[in-house]
This record gives C-alpha cells, structure tokens and sequence, in this order.
C-alpha cells in the first residue's frame, strides 16, 4: 500500500470508533503467517517477463482469503475491495495508487491454488505453526462430518446436477450435497480433514481422521464398531466413541445413555470449528462444483478456522494492547 491517502482513508482513520469486522482483520492478519504461505505459494506463482505484470503475490492471497471470511464470489471479492475501506487495509490497497485485481484475475489465482495443491500446502503450514507454539496436542482426536448442501436444482447451463453430489437421509430429513470429515484434537483444532458425497458412511473415513499418535479416540455413534474397539484397545488406544445399540441409542441402557453423555461433552468440542466455518463464514452450501474443488475451499477455511480459534494466543502483545 503506498503511503499516500485519499481524503476518505484519512477520514476514514480518524473516526471514533473500532468496527467488529476491523478488528478481526486486524487480528487475522496479526497470526496469519504471511511470510510461510507466500513461500509455499511464490514457485508457482506466474513471474514478471514480457507480458503483462502480474500483481503482487501477497495481495492476491489476502483477496483471497477475504472471499472465504466472507463467503464472497470473483466478482464480489472485487467489489468488496472498492467498496469496504477495512478490506482495502486488510488487502493493502490504496485506490489512488494501486489497481485492484479484476475478478478473472482473481479467478485464475483461486484455480492456481486448486491446481497445484496449495491448499492443502496452507493447511499443513497452519497445522505446524501451532505445532511449533503448542497449541495442537497429539494424544487425543475427536472425529466428526458434516454435510455441506448442494444445488439441487437443475436450472443450469447443463441441466443437470453435480454429478459429485449424492443425497443421504438425516433423522427425517433428505440432504443433497457432500460431507465434510474432520479430525481434532481434544480443544477442537483440526489436523485431519477429507471430503465426500453425503452418502458416504462416516465410519469409512476414520482411518484417514488419524495421525497414529492417539491415546484416546472420541466420535459420535456413527463411528461405532466392535472390532474396530477391539483393535484400538490392543493398541493402547482409549474407545471412546459413543456406544450404539442394535437399535441405536433407544436400545442403551440407562447406564449407557450416561456414559455416552459425559463422552459427549468432550466430543461436542469437534462442533466449534463447523460452527466457525458454516455459521460465521458461511460455508454450508457449496459454491463451486465437484467435491475437489469444494475440498480445496475447504482446508483454506479450517486453515484459517484454526487460527480464528487460538488466535488470542498468537496475537502479538503490541496488537493485542492496541485492540
């Protein structure tokens, strides 16, 4: 961002008061590790030559994670730049400056990440700088999905629906779209994440929900399996994943029922980093379509979900006295 400002930008700096959507890009941007991710990113980063000049690395990304906190399209992340001066600081623009990428740029920076795998990259980063401050623990995980819905309509350009896309039944109620699977640790940080259609069992991911280093294993009663307690116990591993009847939970009983409880207490922390990514930035119908795409969309949010969640613990002092 240059340091020359428009009239607006002054004005806008001198107001009295500090908005919520201020300070939480202040706060993202504080833990954010820039420096890491535009390393992982820059080799595949188109470079300066004969054609046209591309923009600034870090600026794309910050675009780019706008879209997700925000749940925005190319063409609304670009507007929201001209629009909100708080995203215009976030993103380090300045209108009188610097030019704002257009949306088909913005759309080619999204697939570059979705091509070459970055997203995953972003995600495995985030995971070892919590790792390196101690904010994931390895003895226990909590496993949990979540459907995402799809458009099922078939108004399109094709006529057809994602064909990715499968419906399952859930309590009374038919789902049309894929799921998320996450694996936690026992404050509710994710460090596994996988995608599938909404038909899949859940049980079926678990394996891939594992980092090896478990104590103790917690899930709902989707994830229970006799042999499966059996061998995780030989292991030394604790089976805590709520026990399921013949029938379901109505076959239990009343000592099961509790015990299931109090399991549940712990296993309901697996719930906060759903609630960060569907309730507060919106992702709980998928924008783009097939499952791989929606993936990639995916593990940037519970990337950034992550440090959402600890983010008083990284916060530098000088930021957290200013806020």
């Amino acid at each position: 961002m240059s340091d020359q400002r428009t009239f607006a930008s002054v004005a806008w700096s001198r107001k009295g008061k500090v908005t919520r959507r201020e300070r939480f890009l202040v706060e993202m941007d504080a833990v954010i590790p820039w420096q890491r991710l535009i390393a992982l990113i820059e080799p595949q980063y188109p470079k300066a030559g004969r054609g046209r000049r591309p923009h600034d690395l870090e600026l794309m990304l910050r675009i780019y994670f706008l879209q997700q906190w925000f749940n925005l399209s190319d063409p609304q992340a670009e507007d929201a730049i001209y629009d909100s001066e708080s995203m215009r600081r976030f993103a380090k623009v300045e209108l009188s400056q610097d030019k704002v990428p257009d949306e088909t740029t913005i759309l080619r920076f999204r697939h570059l990440l979705e091509k070459h795998r970055l997203t995953e990259a972003i995600f495995e980063a985030v995971k070892d700088l919590l790792t390196e401050h101690h904010l994931l623990l390895r003895a226990g995980t909590i496993v949990d999905a979540t459907i995402i819905a799809a458009p099922s309509s078939t108004k399109n350009a094709t006529r057809t629906r994602d064909p990715e896309m499968k419906q399952t039944r859930k309590a009374r109620n038919w789902h049309f779209g894929m799921k998320l699977h996450i694996g936690t640790d026992r404050r509710g940080v994710v460090h596994s994440l996988t995608a599938t259609h909404a038909a899949e069992a859940d049980l079926k991911q678990l394996p891939n929900l594992l980092h090896g280093e478990e104590s103790v294993l917690y899930g709902d009663q989707a994830y229970w399996k006799e042999a499966d307690r059996q061998a995780f116990e030989e292991q030394g591993v604790r089976y805590r994943v709520n026990r399921r009847g013949p029938r379901g939970n109505r076959s239990l009983n009343e000592r099961w029922r509790k015990i299931n409880r109090a399991r549940s207490r712990t296993r309901a922390r697996c719930e906060h980093p759903f609630r960060i990514v569907k309730q507060l930035w919106g992702f709980d119908k998928t924008r783009y379509r097939g499952i791989a795409k929606n993936l990639a969309r995916a593990q940037t949010m519970f990337a950034l979900a992550n440090l959402y969640a600890v983010r008083h613990r990284l916060l530098p002092p000088q930021v957290r006295c200013a806020l």
